[in-house]
């Protein structure tokens, strides 16, 4: 049931990828203090899989084509903050911001998923 559904597989990896989002973002929170760490940043699940989606492949489970999981290896990118004197381009204000955009996508991706199974509960008679 849960491989055949397109709307739990794409709320799994939103989940999956808010985590790795948040990976990131406690990552440069935890470095913002070390010299010459440059932030790094991770796009939002809208916009990787929009840019995923342009004609390239995509996987659709673990291991596929040997590619692993394409939602989480896309993009690690070094944001254009303005550095330091230490040369840290950390901004903790900015973490801030993003670790709330984070937690509101795990809980857009937790909220689509349970919809879907009180629907899917709802079809067969079971509530």
């Amino acid at each position: 049931m849960f491989t055949n559904l397109n709307l739990f597989q794409t709320s799994y990896a939103m989940a999956r990828h808010a985590g790795a989002r948040q990976a990131v973002t406690a990552a440069n929170m935890a470095n913002a203090d070390t010299p010459n760490y440059r932030a790094q940043t991770m796009a939002s699940f809208a916009d990787s899989y929009e840019n995923g989606s342009s004609g390239k492949m995509r996987t659709t489970r673990a291991g596929h084509l040997g590619l692993g999981d394409a939602t989480l290896t896309t993009s690690n990118d070094f944001t254009d903050a303005e550095a330091s004197p230490n040369g840290n381009s950390v901004s903790l204000e900015q973490e801030m911001i993003n670790a709330v955009e984070v937690q509101r996508e795990h809980n857009r991706a937790l909220a689509i998923y349970k919809h879907s199974l009180d629907v899917l509960r709802m079809s067969i008679g079971r509530r």
